[in-house]
């Protein structure tokens, strides 16, 4: 267990770093954030970003790359004027795989209702983010793998990849993103044995993490896309 515990940790440090995410979702809030640092956009345009760019996050990357720059451009490059000027694409054509424009536009309308409410969406639970940004019905069982990697953009704060933008959240208190790839990596390193893909495995994971990473377990999302990257599939 000292040889895993050692190489991941070495992993971790080794692919946290931006040059193994320049085209990855994570770019685009990313492109936000350092245009907020330099006075030239808003939090909540940094926060619209991530949550579509994490919505769209599943399939390769180089198609959730490109569906993110379209939708982009239709934004205009300014997410935040585009949600609450309330003039979204809305139909029944494909944006990313079985996502619609009807599907962005009704989450739009949903941030439009929450941006007139309050200036930022950091305050907001898994579950609403579950029910209250993307519309989804609860479900106190779902991994909710992109909110919870939406979470990990916006709260680490080392100055590598992730943003550290929301400055009242605790990177303690952060989950694992949990995939089909992250479960097969973590049970193959024997962080986990239970079949099941729920928030009871993403705990188990990220509790698993909590030692090795102590403060931050989410940084062992690195060591997991790290030993991705040193045993890749034949």
């Amino acid at each position: 267990m000292d040889d895993t515990r050692s190489l991941l940790i070495q992993w971790a440090e080794t692919y946290n770093s931006p040059e193994y995410f320049k085209a990855d979702p994570i770019a685009f809030p990313t492109r936000f954030a350092e245009l907020f640092r330099r006075g030239d956009a808003c939090l909540a345009d940094i926060e619209v970003a991530a949550v579509f760019a994490a919505h769209f996050a599943w399939g390769r990357r180089a198609m959730i790359v490109r569906d993110c720059q379209r939708l982009f451009d239709e934004m205009g490059w300014k997410p935040y004027d585009y949600v609450m000027r309330g003039d979204w694409k809305d139909d029944d054509a494909s944006i990313h795989r079985t996502v619609k424009w009807s599907e962005v536009a009704a989450i739009c309308g949903r941030l439009k209702s929450i941006y007139e409410a309050q200036p930022s969406l950091e305050p907001f639970s898994q579950e609403d983010f579950r029910t209250k940004v993307y519309g989804q019905k609860p479900d106190r069982n779902a991994p909710d793998k992109k909110i919870n990697m939406m979470r990990r953009w916006m709260v680490r704060d080392d100055g590598k990849v992730d943003l550290g933008v929301w400055k009242d959240s605790d990177p303690a208190k952060l989950l694992i993103p949990l995939d089909v790839h992250v479960h097969e990596v973590a049970t193959e390193l024997g962080l986990t044995d239970r079949k099941q893909k729920n928030i009871e495995t993403v705990r188990l994971i990220t509790a698993a993490f909590e030692p090795i990473f102590p403060g931050d377990p989410c940084k062992g999302d690195y060591a997991l896309f790290g030993y991705g990257v040193t045993h890749p599939k034949g």
